[in-house]
């Protein structure tokens, strides 16, 4: 199988620093690791309708800012037959070694609400400092989910603010 995902990079700032969003997932059979929001995209969903909907799923949150929306393109008017949507993400990820096959896309973004204590799959939903998130990393990167490790570190070196 071969699997697309979009993933979410939820950021905010508070007065102790830049916060993001981290959950462990809980699916029965699989080992429980931190990750971050996201997940597959449904057959001719849009990316960031699949960003808005998983982290609806996973964290109660809404989606209110999608870093790179501005970017998008699509191909509505030329041929409402076959429509393409472009837009610029954050990071591109794609699985080479491993038991799934898989590309997916992380965004940053920015959303609103509570955050469930229990969404699908996923439990302890939690804003968590980035340099304690980088504190993680550096003790034990195994704690992450296998996708997300590369993504945090990409982000850790790239993205924050």
């Amino acid at each position: 199988m071969f699997f697309v995902n979009s993933r979410a990079i939820i950021e905010r700032n508070e007065g102790a620093g830049t916060e993001i969003v981290v959950q462990i997932r809980n699916k029965s059979g699989e080992p429980q690791r931190w990750e971050l929001p996201g997940g597959r995209i449904e057959p001719f969903e849009s990316l960031t309708s699949a960003l808005r909907r998983e982290v609806k799923e996973e964290t109660g949150l809404t989606v209110t800012e999608i870093e790179g929306e501005n970017t998008f393109i699509d191909t509505r008017n030329m041929n409402s037959d076959f429509v393409v949507e472009c837009i610029r993400p954050f990071a591109a990820y794609q699985t080479v070694i491993g038991s799934i096959d898989s590309v997916g896309y992380y965004f940053r973004c920015k959303a609103e609400g509570q955050l469930l204590e229990q969404g699908d799959d996923t439990l302890n939903v939690q804003w968590i400092r980035v340099e304690e998130l980088r504190q993680k990393m550096t003790e034990d990167p195994l704690q992450f989910s296998s996708v997300d490790r590369a993504g945090i570190l990409f982000y850790l070196k790239n993205g924050e603010v």
